[in-house]
């Protein structure tokens, strides 16, 4: 007891310690999954991704330690509708092309290479649009996330995890936050935003032909990390666990 006010001591719990999962990383997509789940997704529990592809993002995930379920368009199988029940999954992994030239049609040779091809090969069309809104450019990017996220919302189940990959773009000679465009939109579905990672590349970014730069070139991207919430509810503020 402190004998000068009378009330009792506080004493923090806790080790000092300074191994810690941080937001922000210099390497690529499957050394920062890992560390997400770890924090995030407890082993065992029941995930789907929903944008598998080549499996990438599991590279350096042990094999047995999550009930995964993957599926992809190149398989038949939309992100935008799913062939599960509704809350049946404890995490869902969500990364459509965050890129507008995917969208576009065939014919116009832009973007559409690497892991999302598939996504260029059923989603693009000569007007430049995916989703049920019709929308173009940067917009059909938007639309795709945001029906991706309104199909995760329905298959998560209340308190589960929603893991995106995305990463802003210049659209048009117009700079898009795309992941705070994301944040906004989920948290309309019912999402709270819970976590945020900052995935820097090893390599400078280059480009054939510069006439003059007007915007920085990207060479980050985002893993954003959503909690379902029960139906009305909001996220209440809680003590963190870590100090400092």
């Amino acid at each position: 007891m402190n004998q000068s006010s009378g009330r009792s001591q506080r004493t923090q719990s806790g080790e000092t310690t300074s191994d810690l999962i941080v937001s922000a990383h210099v390497g690529n997509n499957s050394e920062v999954f890992p560390l997400i789940l770890r924090l995030h997704v407890p082993e065992g529990a029941r995930v789907a991704d929903v944008t598998y592809g080549r499996g990438v993002f599991w590279k350096n995930v042990p094999g047995g330690a999550y009930e995964l379920h993957t599926s992809d368009i190149s398989e038949g199988v939309d992100c935008r509708d799913l062939p599960y029940g509704d809350e049946s999954f404890d995490c869902v992994v969500l990364d459509p092309p965050y890129m507008e030239g995917f969208y576009r049609d065939q014919e116009s040779g832009k973007a559409g290479g690497g892991t999302h091809k598939s996504f260029r090969e059923h989603y693009a069309n000569g007007a430049e649009k995916a989703g049920e809104g019709g929308d173009k450019w940067h917009g059909a990017v938007l639309q795709m996330y945001k029906e991706g996220g309104r199909e995760a919302h329905r298959v998560l189940r209340p308190g589960g995890a929603l893991i995106v990959k995305c990463q802003d773009e210049v659209s048009a000679n117009r700079q898009n936050l795309t992941h705070v465009e994301i944040i906004t939109e989920y948290a309309e579905l019912g999402f709270y935003c819970k976590d945020l990672f900052i995935v820097v590349r090893t390599n400078r970014p280059g480009v054939s032909r510069v006439k003059k730069q007007v915007h920085a070139r990207k060479n980050h991207s985002y893993f954003l990390v959503f909690q379902k919430l029960p139906e009305g509810k909001t996220p209440k503020p809680k003590a963190s666990a870590v100090k400092g």
